[in-house]
């Protein structure tokens, strides 16, 4: 019997027959669910919440990477819907789960979100079910919470149901690599799991590599993002060094990186943003630290890159010292609030935590994004972004860049402004009435 269940779903993604279910249409699970509904298969997304869903059957995109006249075809073709109901996933031959994983304010995970996906879908399952955990966590999630979820509902993993971990890789407005062309990590609970989860990412992407289980793969996925943030951390702190030394640490990266082999560099900023880089280590110190051992890597690189902002604030603070100014009272610009260029994505991005700082010393602060039209600050705070003008420059004690959109035009910013503070090595070589003042 066993047998006939797998043969049946590799069938039906042969036949594009198979019915695919995504669950959470944000920054990963629409961009999949549209490149499923792209490839063949009639894709049914479900989302909490009531606008996105709307959205989506409106046949209007609200991820920038993915545009509403792709939605609007997909949707009129009939190959892609939206529901909050989780009883219209009940059809389903697959379901991807693609909903948050943050971190609470003591750095452990917060499995609610993956806990009430999986309750919610143990409702609706059936024989012959594949269900694909993409959701970034620590490794054994799996194995721990969505196995014995379904073994308590008499499915077995590999028989009569099928259980994958495939770790998301989305990169937020990166115009080279989409859902396609990205090469897809899978890891199957059994190798009957791992040939039916290989065979549905294989319909819609271009490579994919199996590993030997779910826990590998999710493991893949934080070394991914450790080595991110380990590296960044060391970035971070040489450019602390370099401070200190009264050398300019982009000079220094710029000539290291004519090295052809043995070094691959990374950048200073003004801290970590996005949902994955900033959080995901945490997930893996936190499960190590439940088996008595500390990822030393880890928080040192999380301490350096946590403390960027309160960094970037004294440098403004010593700037504008330089022009005979106090910060409380300065008039203070903020160019960028989304973690990383041409996104609308604020989600832990430094800026928030700049302007926080920023105000609790008295500055009067604004910002502009042209791809973000509000903002929410600690303690529930609202901003809207300022228009950029002339006068906006003209009319501030520092500009600070904290996000180096490809919209904003440097030369103009130089011109205008008396004071710059430029965390993302934007400005370069441009001349121009500004004091400039880097990390």
């Amino acid at each position: 019997m066993s047998v006939s269940y797998k043969q049946s779903l590799l069938d039906k993604l042969a036949s594009r027959e198979a019915i695919i279910g995504v669950i959470g249409l944000g920054y990963v699970g629409l961009p999949l669910a549209v490149e499923f509904a792209e490839n063949g298969f009639r894709v049914i997304g479900l989302d909490v919440s009531l606008d996105k869903v709307a959205s989506i059957n409106h046949g209007i995109s609200y991820i920038p990477d993915i545009s509403t006249e792709q939605v609007q075809r997909l949707v009129a073709a009939g190959k892609l819907r939206a529901t909050t109901d989780y009883a219209d996933l009940a059809s389903v031959d697959t379901i991807s789960i693609c909903v948050p994983t943050p971190l609470r304010k003591t750095k452990d995970p917060d499995m609610s979100y993956v806990i009430q996906a999986i309750n919610s879908v143990a409702e609706i399952c059936h024989d012959g079910m594949l269900v694909v955990l993409e959701s970034t966590t620590y490794p054994g999630t799996t194995d721990e919470i969505i196995v014995p979820k379904l073994r308590d509902l008499s499915f077995e993993p590999g028989e009569n149901i099928f259980v994958a971990f495939s770790p998301e890789r989305i990169d937020p407005g990166n115009k080279k690599y989409g859902v396609r062309n990205t090469p897809k990590v899978v890891g199957g609970v059994t190798p009957a799991c791992s040939e039916v989860v290989v065979a549905l990412y294989s319909a819609a992407i271009e490579t994919v590599i199996p590993v030997s289980n779910p826990t590998a793969a999710e493991m893949v996925k934080l070394l991914e993002n450790t080595f991110r943030a380990v590296n960044i951390g060391l970035v971070n702190e040489m450019a602390l060094m370099c401070n200190k030394l009264g050398i300019d640490v982009w000079e220094v990266i710029q000539a290291a990186a004519t090295k052809p082999f043995g070094f691959m560099p990374f950048y200073p900023g003004p801290g970590l943003g996005g949902h994955c880089i900033p959080i995901d280590p945490h997930y893996l110190s936190w499960k190590l630290k439940t088996l008595n051992y500390t990822a030393r890597f880890i928080e040192l690189a999380s301490e350096i890159n946590a403390n960027m902002p309160l960094y970037v604030v004294e440098k403004v603070a010593a700037a504008l010292n330089d022009d005979c100014k106090p910060i409380r009272g300065s008039r203070v610009v903020v160019l960028g609030a989304a973690y990383k260029r041409d996104i609308d994505d604020v989600r832990e991005s430094p800026a928030l935590d700049v302007i926080s700082l920023l105000q609790s010393r008295g500055a009067d602060v604004v910002y502009h994004d042209p791809y973000v039209a509000q903002l929410q600050i600690e303690h529930g705070q609202h901003m809207t972004s300022t228009a950029y003008s002339d006068a906006l420059l003209e009319t501030a004690d520092c500009v600070v860049i904290i996000t180096d959109h490809s919209d904003f035009n440097w030369q103009h910013v130089v011109e205008h402004s008396k004071l710059i503070v430029d965390t993302r090595h934007a400005i370069g070589a441009r001349a121009g009435k500004a004091r400039i003042v880097t990390l």
